[in-house]
């Protein structure tokens, strides 16, 4: 009887849907007992209808309440099958029981002559069977609700997964970027004086607190992407000064469509990284958006001797977009230039993006 109990055993609250089932069988009851309905007065139609309606009442009520109990106790769909066949000998046992005991009692009341044996075996047929059908439809929305919920949790359970995968990937993001800084950090400390090295320190400072407030993001608007971007470049530039040269062509209308956070930091950052940069081979990276993809092209000046790398930036792009979105970037490496494309997310792909932070 409690709502939350039949919601949970039955897939919704059947309330009304017993009450109207009951009615109807008992009408169904009383016009195959009583073939004959001018045969008996009002008062003894009232009567049969009456017993038909206590007959079904109670039917109902042990059904219902054996369903309850096989669902407990097979609830698994490899059990369906078992369940399904025990219900079927319950609702038989129930009837034909229901009818033996309540049909004994009525030949206790004078005047009460029930139908004979072959005429009951005929109705009792006829009730089992409706008992049945309206049984299975319990058991259709059993089934509705389960599959439902059966989806529901796969679905979630990949979702776990996935999510899992990109949390390793951006964990993994970060120390690739802490990497290739101290690097960077290094050669300023080789090269400039102490001043331009603490400024350094104090410029990325910034970028991490953008890496702080980003959070656990999966995807990120351009424009804050750029923001971090343009902070990256900012730091870089107090290495290169003009021999870093960056040509931007954001329109206004993409500043709110979506990428991977990091995925633009990264490829610039391997632009600068594995290109020679000096006065007399200054290195141009343009940052476009062409075709619904967020372009960056640089020329390919490679430099004598490489940077130690761990490899993992454009890896870890592909990864995340893989998981993410289910689209590739591209990657084109030409003679004289390196292109990486990345699509362009819509914001509906937006997972758990920061609000917008100004640098």
């Amino acid at each position: 009887m409690n709502k939350e109990v039949r919601i949970k055993y039955l897939g919704f609250n059947d309330f009304w849907f017993s009450v109207v089932g009951i009615l109807i069988i008992s009408f169904v009851t009383f016009f195959l007992f009583n073939p004959s309905l001018n045969a008996i007065s009002f008062i003894e139609a009232i009567f049969s209808w009456g017993v038909g309606l206590l007959f079904t009442m109670v039917d109902w009520t042990i059904n219902r309440y054996s369903m309850i109990l096989l669902r407990k106790k097979y609830p698994a769909f490899r059990d369906d099958a078992k369940r399904i066949t025990l219900f079927f000998i319950a609702i038989v046992c129930t009837v034909v029981s229901v009818d033996f005991i309540g049909t004994s009692l009525l030949t206790l009341i004078p005047g009460v002559n029930p139908l004979d044996y072959q005429s009951r075996i005929k109705v009792l047929l006829s009730i089992v069977l409706i008992t049945v059908m309206t049984m299975a439809i319990y058991e259709a929305i059993y089934f509705y609700i389960r599959l439902k919920k059966s989806v529901r949790e796969e679905e979630q359970s990949k979702q776990a997964v996935v999510q899992a995968q990109l949390d390793a990937l951006r964990n993994q993001a970060q120390p690739h970027f802490f990497f290739n800084t101290l690097n960077t950090l290094r050669d300023i400390i080789d090269q400039n004086s102490k001043e331009d090295a603490k400024e350094f320190v104090d410029k990325l400072s910034e970028i991490y607190r953008f890496l702080l407030e980003s959070g656990n993001a999966d995807v990120i608007t351009i424009k804050d992407e750029l923001k971090f971007a343009k902070a990256y470049i900012h730091v870089q530039a107090e290495r290169f000064g003009d021999n870093l040269k960056l040509y931007w062509n954001i329109p206004e209308t993409a500043l709110h469509t979506m990428i991977v956070p990091m995925s633009l930091q990264l490829l610039l950052e391997n632009a600068i990284k594995h290109n020679v940069i000096s006065n007399a081979k200054p290195l141009s990276i343009h940052v476009v958006i062409e075709d619904e993809k967020l372009v960056v092209r640089n020329k390919i000046q490679p430099k004598s001797t490489q940077l130690p790398s761990t490899g993992l930036g454009l890896k870890n792009i592909e990864q995340r977009y893989s998981l993410i979105a289910g689209k590739p970037i591209e990657i084109v490496n030409e003679e004289r230039q390196f292109t990486v494309s990345l699509p362009l997310l819509k914001p509906s792909v937006k997972k758990n993006s920061h609000a917008d932070t100004d640098y």
